[in-house]
């Protein structure tokens, strides 16, 4: 069975987009193999694209299917521009949500947009996460140390964590264990941050379902909900990952609208049998 796909990435974040209708099921599990960099194309994940209702679902490498994504957001609305031929303003549809799109710059291959991520949620329950109301931190044993964290909700679990060294080593050793934490029932996303000023954070990423990860979008709203709410940041902040920046600010209603680039990689025509 040949099927075709187009290769985006948003700052080094990068996924397959597969237009529907297509053999779905299909594709979702053999993940593990497309995304897989030596052996696959290569990818943190696929978005399946629905171009009658501008949705898209969002599926990890190990076939896991995730609530959201900013980058991947941003990459399904590069790609309604570039082959879908959508205007400067949009909605993208996700599980429960439209989430609203403003193109900033169209180039050849390359899109620039706003997106409304939504309101944060600091409510444990809504991570889901095994503590009470909204804690202002929490503390979580791992086999790699303790750590103080801020449970954050932008559609996606997030463990922001307070206090640690901001390099790839350590988000490397904390983060399969906070992310499989039994605090967290479905797993979660975990970053590690540290602020530069009151305008610019820089993060770290493990992500739930992908691992070690040089960009998130909705990483970096997690990491800027969590440094306003502690009062650490201004209401307009920069996030600086490994792949690139996010700008990220808070609107007068509290909803976080993130801004950044997504760029179109390259297109495959795959057969499917020969990844079985």
């Amino acid at each position: 069975m040949r099927i075709d796909l187009i290769k985006y990435q948003a700052l080094g974040n990068d996924y397959l987009v597969l237009d529907l209708p297509a053999p779905l099921d299909e594709v979702v599990a053999l993940l593990p193999r497309l995304c897989e960099r030596h052996l696959g194309l290569g990818s943190d994940g696929l978005l399946a694209f629905d171009p009658s209702r501008m949705s898209v679902r969002i599926f990890n490498p190990d076939s896991s299917e995730a609530q959201k994504s900013g980058n991947g957001l941003r990459i399904a609305a590069a790609h309604a521009v570039l082959e879908r031929g959508a205007g400067d303003e949009f909605e993208l549809h996700t599980v429960g949500r439209a989430n609203g799109v403003r193109i900033l710059s169209r180039g050849p291959a390359e899109i620039t947009c706003e997106l409304d991520i939504g309101r944060p949620s600091f409510r444990a329950a809504d991570l889901p996460a095994s503590f009470e109301g909204e804690p202002d931190r929490v503390r979580l044993d791992t086999p790699a140390g303790s750590v103080d964290a801020m449970l954050v909700s932008v559609g996606n679990p997030h463990c922001v964590v307070f206090d640690q060294p901001v390099t790839r080593e350590r988000c490397v050793e904390l983060g399969p264990h906070l992310e499989r934490h039994p605090a967290f029932p479905e797993r979660t996303n975990v970053q590690l941050f540290g602020v530069v000023d009151r305008t610019l954070v820089q993060v770290e990423i493990w992500e739930r379902g992908a691992g070690y990860t040089l960009a998130s979008g909705t990483s970096a709203s997690a990491v800027a909900a969590a440094c306003m709410r502690a009062g650490l940041v201004d209401g307009s902040v920069t996030v600086r990952m490994p792949g690139g920046d996010l700008k990220v600010r808070r609107e007068e209603d509290g909803n976080l609208v993130q801004s950044g680039p997504a760029r179109r990689v390259y297109r495959a025509s795959i057969d499917l049998d020969d990844f079985t």
